[in-house]
């Protein structure tokens, strides 16, 4: 399908060619260009993979930048798209969400079970790729640009993160009141403790992980080691496409549709996380900010990120990442401490036994034959999954941007493994300890539970009934705010990669433009209550790219055994009759003996 070209050291994966190596004119730290990731930001135009498309002639100005570097089928389709639903959501909201609740209805019908079969095949893949022999391929030969703890920091702030902020508190409150229809247990008994933190875990830990990490795999591995890839969604589909069609017209449609599922599913969670900051202070404080105030508070924050996605991965995001993982880790520890520590212990090792264990049932659990099974599973599950799909374009480029230089394994490990890890213990302390007052009437989520309180609240109810309860409150509106600054900033620079065909460090006024695009979405969607619509098309759009995961885990299945080793078969094998002519010898050599 596709002509291999000369991968640097094939087979032995030996020293880099000139189009790959960066030069030590493309180490310019000062303009904002990172050492050694082999882009030039400030000449020429990069073509994806550190190589310059027009020997180093700098455009006019950084109007003439901005218009050199656009893919204009990409960004036109792409902005027009976005911008033209936000005006037909002005101009007749109700014709907007029956469209997009028929065709959730319909994706719910008729897709539910596919999202499930390919997100459980996309993490058994993954633990092989951790386990076995592939894991030592490499996205490239360059040196890793980040220390590993700076890596994962970027990995997990991303912006995953921002939704592990938010449902950390509330999520296991609901499933304790309504649990699992796979699991024989009345709501809001102390059976339904274990297994509503369990179901949390399994829904935040490790598969909604692995659709990024695949696409983040797939798009590193072809764009660092095949020349005239493009670092961008479409690539990730090199082996089916062919390096020829990268171009053509359905590559082209993969990345416009990744440019509306990223504007859609993060805006979507950067109007929870807006949402969470001002119902926070109208909640607690009695700070109302109304319809004027909220547009502030978004304004606001999208004037940080905007500074930091300015600054550029290394002195922006990189250190918000690092300082968002402190605080994190610090917020979760004083809730262990502050919490029924000796219980948190106790029912985090059955929830943690429990995900592994049921782990197969829980993700493959359709909830046919079930009283409310199906759509105990739509309303969660298959949400989850498909929201996280409608993520995992500008999640998978956003990390196959930071891994240049890392094996397979490592990608893979960090990717599911290493993020899981952080969330488990997260969602079980504060979940578990929301779960533990409200059973023990320690704290009332009533309200939250019965949907007359947004699940936003629950962080405040929660860190209310803590000595030193406002202390508590103010950091997590410190960390609601320092990750959705790292979400914007990053899925900013995942957009505007996009829609220039590839470029690793897209001009200011790109990413100033979406940054600007992102901030009115969400920030309409919260004054005009809007998010469950548009949430629901992050669902719609997230479904076709189950699809896209799945050819593009089969692509590099294929690629991984042409440059690795084969996975079941040797090389000598074939399916059926007798062998080829290259193994007649064989077979001769077999009838004189």
């Amino acid at each position: 399908m596709h002509d291999r070209c000369n991968v640097p050291g094939q087979t032995g994966w030996g020293d880099v060619t000139a189009a790959d190596s960066p030069s030590d004119d493309e180490a310019d730290t000062d303009a904002g260009v990172e050492t050694g990731d082999g882009v030039d930001t400030g000449t020429g135009v990069d073509t994806g993979a550190g190589v310059e498309a027009d020997g180093g002639v700098e455009p006019d100005g950084p109007i003439g930048r901005f218009r050199e570097e656009l893919d204009p089928a990409v960004f036109l389709f792409g902005a027009g798209l976005t911008l033209g639903l936000i005006l037909l959501y002005f101009v007749d909201p109700g014709t907007v969400e029956d469209g997009i609740g028929m065709l959730n209805g319909f994706m719910l019908d008729y897709f539910n079970w596919a999202l499930l079969v390919i997100v459980f095949l996309i993490v058994t893949f993954l633990v092989f790729l951790i386990l076995g022999p592939w894991g030592r391929l490499r996205l490239g030969d360059d040196k890793p640009e980040y220390s590993f703890l700076s890596f994962f920091a970027m990995l997990y702030s991303a912006g995953f993160a921002a939704g592990v902020v938010f449902w950390g508190p509330t999520e296991a409150l609901f499933y304790y009141d309504n649990p699992s229809p796979l699991f024989d247990v009345q709501g809001g008994t102390a059976e339904a403790i274990p297994l509503a933190v369990q179901q949390t875990l399994f829904h935040w830990a490790i598969p909604q992980l692995a659709v990024f990490t695949i696409m983040g795999i797939a798009i590193g591995y072809f764009a660092y080691n095949f020349e005239s890839v493009p670092l961008r969604v479409s690539s990730a589909l090199t082996p089916i496409l062919g390096r020829e069609n990268l171009d053509g017209p359905v590559a082209k449609l993969v990345d416009v549709l990744a440019v509306f599922a990223t504007i859609g599913g993060v805006a979507t969670s950067l109007g929870f996380i807006g949402s969470q900051f001002v119902e926070g202070l109208a909640f607690q404080w009695g700070i109302d900010l109304g319809t004027t105030g909220v547009i502030l508070v978004v304004t606001g924050m999208t004037l940080l990120f905007t500074v930091s996605m300015v600054l550029g991965v290394d002195r922006g995001i990189r250190r918000i990442s690092n300082f968002n993982m402190v605080l994190f880790a610090a917020l979760m520890l004083a809730t262990f401490i502050v919490g029924p520590t000796a219980f948190l212990v106790l029912m985090g090792t059955e929830a943690i036994g429990g995900m592994f264990s049921d782990f197969v049932s829980m993700s493959l659990f359709t909830g046919a034959g079930t009283e409310g099974g199906t759509q105990w599973m739509n309303d969660w599950t298959v949400f989850y999954w498909a929201w996280a799909l409608s993520w995992s374009p500008f999640a998978g480029l956003f990390i196959a941007r930071i891994s240049r230089g890392r094996t397979v394994r490592e990608v893979a490990f960090t990717g599911i493994a290493a993020t899981s890890a952080a969330t488990i213990p997260w969602f079980t302390f504060v979940g578990g300890t929301a779960v533990y007052n409200q059973h023990h009437g320690i704290a009332d989520f009533g309200g939250v539970m019965a949907f007359e309180l947004g699940a936003e609240v629950s962080g405040f109810i929660l860190f209310e009934a803590f000595p030193l309860g406002s202390v508590f409150m103010i950091a997590f509106m410190i960390l609601v705010t320092t990750f959705f600054i790292t979400s914007a900033d990053s899925s900013t620079l995942a957009v505007s990669m996009m829609t220039t065909g590839g470029k690793a460090k897209p001009s200011n006024i790109n990413r100033v433009f979406w940054g600007v695009v992102l901030g009115m979405t969400a920030a309409i969607l919260m004054t005009l209550g809007g998010v469950d619509a548009l949430q629901s098309a992050a669902i719609i759009t997230g479904a076709p790219f189950a699809f896209v995961c799945l050819i593009a885990m089969v692509g590099l299945i294929r690629q991984f055994t042409a440059d690795g080793e084969p996975l079941l078969l040797q090389e000598e094998s074939w399916w059926v009759g007798e062998p080829p002519e290259d193994d007649t010898r064989t077979a001769a050599a077999t009838d004189d003996d």
